[in-house]
């Protein structure tokens, strides 16, 4: 025998020093999401009961969904470390609905687009949201902040905002007057004013001083000054949880044939998904874990907002400032994310009471903050120098969405965004080669689509008549039916003067 046939089997794998080994890892990963939980439930709590207040529905309601999108959509596959809740990209459109539709048809509205959302998901629709311009939605969010903007600076005074964008915009000189008049108005909007300070501030301070989120402290240190002082301020009206989620009725559903309806339920979709996708594309890039699956994370969404919408809730996106703060608190797994909605149903249920004290100015000063982050003003001019086109489309999507409504708004930056895009591809360069004798050479190299037919129709034209010419079409890469139509049009022209034809080369 050799001496390989004597050698000891290889050891057994040792089982229990790896169990014993996986065992503090774990613990250390459960600590991490058990204190990020915490640190997403104070960054969610002021923001659900801002967002709701805004978009003029009961403050619990707000709390509703943070706790669907933490402990439904949490649970559920897709990215494993973004936040779910109610959005300020959303107040503006949910506002206009309740007030257009009434309150009882939003349940409805949020139902339909989630089933709607998860039908697109299991289609596997959801990797397509990423073909959206980015321009178109940069835009989408700047109409939206400039319109969340104008609305809560009426509630910073207490004064109720006139609807409609233009409408708010242009009442702003009067509500500064009429501010500056009324010592209970100027009260509020100083407690406004003083959480926009915070919120501003804070992240400025020492990291040590930093351990609590900027909108709790700002939201608490206003709360607090209202306690103590009592200014005749308007505050947070409660009704109770229960008494705030009335799940959509018979009546509401038949709601849904209305066309006016169907719009909102489709705008309510195409926004919520792809502020979502868009949000875990952006959470991608802040972690090395698991990346995100684009449709699963789609029914996910889509399952949160039928929960809600059976609840009579807001709708529900991904927040991106949720799920930042997620992950710079450390967060690991989507432990973290369903905690944070065990914590706000703790709160809700347990002390609703404690939100009748907190002044609706200083919810109005977090939403003008959130707002303002959703305008682009310091990209706005490196892209305007590096790329007019996508500045434009930008530009102009925000402006249409504070001029009209959310939805059309969004219609003319897609379709300004697709013409934007069929004139770059449509670049067609013309070259004329005259060397005083012989036949002029006239190239075609790009695109050549009826974009650009004025451009080479007014380079033909001008070509001598009693020359021949040739044309080479070698270098095009596409030439549409109306470019050759007129091609050929212009060599009939040229040939009836009787010189030698127009010899093409393709």
């Amino acid at each position: 025998m050799t001496a390989s046939s004597h050698s000891p089997p290889p050891a057994a794998p040792d089982v229990p020093a790896r169990r014993t080994a996986a065992a503090p890892r774990a613990r250390r990963v459960w600590r991490q999401d058990f204190a990020a939980s915490l640190v997403v439930f104070l960054v969610a709590l002021p923001l659900c009961v801002g967002v709701a207040v805004a978009s003029g529905v009961p403050a619990e309601l707000g709390l509703v969904t943070g706790i669907v999108g933490g402990l439904v959509a949490g649970l559920m596959p897709g990215s494993s470390l973004q936040v779910s809740g109610p959005a300020a990209g959303l107040t503006v459109l949910v506002y206009e609905a309740v007030q257009e539709h009434g309150l009882g048809t939003l349940g409805v509205l949020v139902l339909a687009a989630g089933l709607l959302q998860t039908a697109m998901g299991l289609m596997r629709l959801g990797r397509w949201f990423r073909a959206i311009s980015v321009a178109v939605v940069q835009g989408m969010l700047a109409g939206i902040g400039l319109v969340l903007i104008a609305g809560q600076l009426y509630a910073m005074a207490d004064a109720p905002a006139p609807a409609g964008g233009p409408a708010k915009f242009a009442g702003l000189p009067a509500l500064v007057v009429g501010t500056a008049g009324s010592p209970a108005a100027l009260t509020a909007a100083a407690l406004g004013v003083g959480t926009i300070a915070v919120l501003v501030l804070w992240p400025r301070l020492p990291g040590a001083a930093r351990l609590l989120p900027a909108p709790l402290v700002a939201v608490a240190s206003a709360t607090a000054v209202a306690v103590v002082f009592d200014p005749p301020v308007a505050r947070v009206d409660v009704r109770g949880l229960l008494a705030s989620v009335q799940p959509p009725s018979g009546s509401d559903f038949a709601r849904l044939a209305e066309f006016g309806v169907l719009g909102t339920v489709l705008a309510f979709t195409l926004i919520a998904s792809a502020e979502s996708l868009f949000s875990a594309a952006a959470v991608d890039r802040m972690h090395d874990g698991p990346r995100t699956d684009y449709d699963k994370e789609l029914v996910a969404q889509g399952a949160g907002n039928a929960v809600c919408g059976a609840l009579g809730a807001l709708p529900m996106t991904a927040v991106i400032v949720r799920s930042s703060a997620n992950v710079r608190a450390g967060a690991r797994t989507k432990a973290s994310r369903v905690l944070h909605g065990v914590w706000l149903l703790l709160f809700a249920a347990l002390v609703p009471a404690a939100l009748g004290v907190i002044p609706l100015a200083a919810l109005a000063g977090v939403l003008v903050h959130a707002g303002w982050k959703l305008v682009p003003v310091r990209a706005m001019v490196p892209l305007w120098r590096e790329h007019r086109g996508e500045a434009v489309v930008l530009a102009a999507t925000a402006v249409a969405i504070v001029a009209t409504n959310l939805f059309e708004g969004v219609l003319v930056g897609l379709l300004l965004a697709v013409a934007k895009t069929a004139w770059d591809m449509s670049h067609v360069h013309v070259d004329v080669v005259d060397t005083g004798t012989g036949p002029i050479v006239v190239r075609l190299v790009g695109n050549a689509t009826f974009l650009r037919l004025p451009k080479m129709l007014d380079t033909l034209e001008r070509l001598p008549a009693d020359r021949p010419i040739e044309l080479d079409l070698t270098g095009l890469r596409h030439l549409d039916h109306a470019c050759g139509t007129a091609l050929g049009a212009w060599a009939d022209r040229h040939n009836e003067d009787g010189v030698d034809p127009v010899r093409v080369a393709v």
